[in-house]
């Protein structure tokens, strides 16, 4: 497993996460499982969000590892919050930021986070309010480090005016089958579909001001159109080079599609949603491929993208 030091904080992390959202598909026992492969992997690192499940996922996870202090200071822990219960509105109130880390600190049985993130933007947040809650959390010990999730630049830019605390994380939707962070920067001043910036150099931004991008859904096919992986109906040349990458590297294609995304200078990390734990595993397998150049571009350009 390889491990990189997220800037700005003292955390040595596992470039893959395991993400917990579906996790009350699952018994207590198989959740118990999946977590302790996690960590037999040498992924350290563990993502959570009050939405999930509404507030489930969390609750199972703290009870299947009977969470206590041994077991915590082997993880670093991160959740997110700013989503109401009910999934339809955003909230970055101080009230509800507040609320929210206490009842996710409750569920997971801990005292603190290594991590909160912003869920999504919220573009009735006030930033000055937001600051108030996180300089609160941070004094109290709740929270150690902040972020957001798919958030633009001056949406970070924004809330940073007004705060003392270092922003250093955004969690991003990044995978072979959807990438708009590097379309656009490769085929730059072109007629054509691709060149159009989507999501205001979201990735540069992230480099210069030193912020960690983790990918979410790394094998879906845009925003939840299901996994590329194996789908060979919509993506025939894709499947054909990553199995045949995969075969040089006598791994699997999900440890293919791990490696390319961890192949990035910006090192990102990589967000699994699965709960199946050989899926998990062979996603490992890529935290430390480093794929050639020619093989990553080989990639890119067979998921139907431009190189000019």
């Amino acid at each position: 497993m390889k491990y990189n030091q997220i800037k700005n904080t003292d955390l040595s992390v596992s470039n893959i996460i395991m993400g917990n959202m579906r996790l009350p598909q699952l018994s207590v026992s198989e959740i118990e499982h999946l977590i302790r492969t996690a960590m037999e992997e040498g992924i350290n690192f563990f993502d959570h969000a009050d939405i999930y499940g509404g507030g489930k996922s969390e609750e199972l996870f703290a009870e299947a590892i009977q969470m206590n202090t041994s077991i915590r200071e082997k993880m670093i822990l991160q959740s997110k919050c700013g989503i109401n219960s009910k999934g339809n509105y955003f909230d970055f109130s101080k009230k509800h930021i507040l609320s929210s880390v206490d009842g996710i600190l409750k569920r997971l049985k801990t005292d603190y986070l290594d991590i909160l993130l912003l869920h999504r933007p919220d573009p009735l947040m006030e930033p000055e309010e937001v600051a108030e809650a996180f300089d609160e959390l941070h004094n109290s010990g709740k929270v150690r480090y902040f972020g957001v999730s798919n958030q633009n630049p001056a949406q970070i830019e924004l809330l940073q005016k007004y705060n003392a605390h270092k922003l250093v994380v955004n969690q991003l939707q990044f995978s072979i089958a959807h990438t708009p962070m590097i379309d656009s920067g490769i085929a730059l001043n072109m007629n054509t579909d691709q060149s159009i910036n989507r999501d205001s150099s979201i990735l540069e931004y992230c480099r210069l001001n030193d912020i960690t991008i983790q990918a979410w859904s790394p094998y879906q096919n845009g925003f939840f159109k299901g996994p590329f992986l194996g789908d060979v109906d919509n993506f025939p040349e894709l499947n054909e080079v990553i199995d045949g990458i995969a075969e040089n590297y006598a791994v699997t294609n999900t440890a293919i599609a791990t490696a390319w995304i961890t192949r990035h200078p910006a090192n990102i990390q990589v967000v699994l949603g699965t709960t199946n734990a050989q899926r998990l595993k062979d996603a490992c397998k890529g935290s430390e491929i480093a794929l050639t150049r020619e093989e990553w571009y080989q990639i890119y350009k067979a998921a139907g993208n431009i190189v000019p």
